[in-house]
């Protein structure tokens, strides 16, 4: 039997927006900051496609749960329009 090896080079590497920029900060008042990890539902978007690291796709979580909570980003989209 023969395994083949994957080729990865046309796999692009992904790094935490919040690692590359120091001065961006994660914080829960800050909605145009966290909209980006908001699906357009309102579902929090994994890691694997967001890109950041552990430890702040955690502090991102964490931010848009209390957003949530203070209303200042809703749980859900607004009611769709009926077809």
């Amino acid at each position: 039997m023969s395994f083949k090896k994957k080729n990865h080079k046309n796999a692009r590497g992904r790094c935490c927006r919040f690692c590359s920029e120091k001065d961006l900060t994660i914080d829960y008042k800050d909605a145009k900051v966290l909209k980006p990890y908001l699906t357009e539902r309102g579902k929090i978007i994994p890691r694997r496609i967001t890109g950041n690291c552990r430890y702040h796709q955690g502090q991102v979580t964490i931010a848009i749960k209390r957003a949530r909570v203070l209303a200042i980003i809703p749980f859900t989209a607004t009611q769709l329009p009926l077809l």
